[in-house]
């Protein structure tokens, strides 16, 4: 009876550590989304446009699902412009929406970036929909991009796929977005609020470095905390 409780024991644990491994493989997998996309400057998001962004939601593997009405789901990261830097990642899901044509069959890289105060504080609800709630338009591709549109620099979200090695700009419209406080306490080791990490409320984990390391070059020049933006 006791090998039988201790090697229940051992399988719950091991189930336990994947779903860990999963959720901190995702930040992992988001770092390495933005680096390869931001690899080749002239066919990624426009420098200007990160300098100014609050927010950046990476969903990597973004994929068709029947059983979500839409037929989109997938998991990802989010992270926000703080006083003191980048915010540590809040696990987000977003399900339902069209996604443009891009998303063909198969799975799909998206990148949101939240351009202003307006769409980071929509962002900190736990549940909301993108283009009802938020508006979200396709964001401008490559360094010589017109970054400086009043329409890309007032837009709440600018969305972007990766698929099949092509990135473009892409609509997002009546997707929910909402936060995975599982996953996040997972992350973290006990329950954090999707709004507390965002706001730099909750020290970043360790392994969120990779993730904030590929995105420092391209949007830790911009202007931060209260200096932010107000639109």
């Amino acid at each position: 009876m006791m090998r039988r409780i201790f090697a229940i024991a051992i399988l719950g644990s091991a189930s336990l550590l994947a779903k860990e491994d999963e959720a901190t493989a995702r930040i992992r997998e988001a770092g390495k989304v933005f680096t390869e996309i931001m690899g080749t400057p002239d066919k990624g998001i426009p420098q200007e446009l990160l300098e100014h962004a609050q927010c950046i939601g990476i969903v990597p593997g973004m994929k068709k699902a029947g059983f979500v009405v839409g037929g989109q789901y997938g998991k990802g990261v989010l992270t926000c412009r703080t006083a003191n830097g980048w915010s540590g990642p809040s696990t987000i899901r977003i399900e339902g929406g069209s996604f443009g044509a891009q998303i063909g069959g198969g799975e799909v890289d998206v990148v949101m970036v939240v351009m202003n105060k307006r769409g980071a504080e929509k962002l900190m609800k736990s549940e909301f929909t993108i283009g009802g709630e938020a508006g979200a338009m396709a964001g401008p591709v490559g360094r010589n991009a017109s970054a400086k549109t009043d329409a890309y620099m007032q837009a709440e979200i600018l969305s972007y796929s990766r698929a099949r090695g092509v990135f473009a700009g892409a609509t997002l419209n009546g997707a929910t977005l909402r936060s995975d406080d599982k996953d996040n306490e997972k992350i973290y080791g006990k329950a954090v609020s999707h709004e507390d990490i965002l706001t730099g409320k909750v020290k970043s984990p360790a392994i969120a470095s990779p993730l904030v390391a590929a995105l420092r070059p391209y949007v830790g020049r911009g202007t931060t905390g209260t200096k932010a933006r107000q639109q």
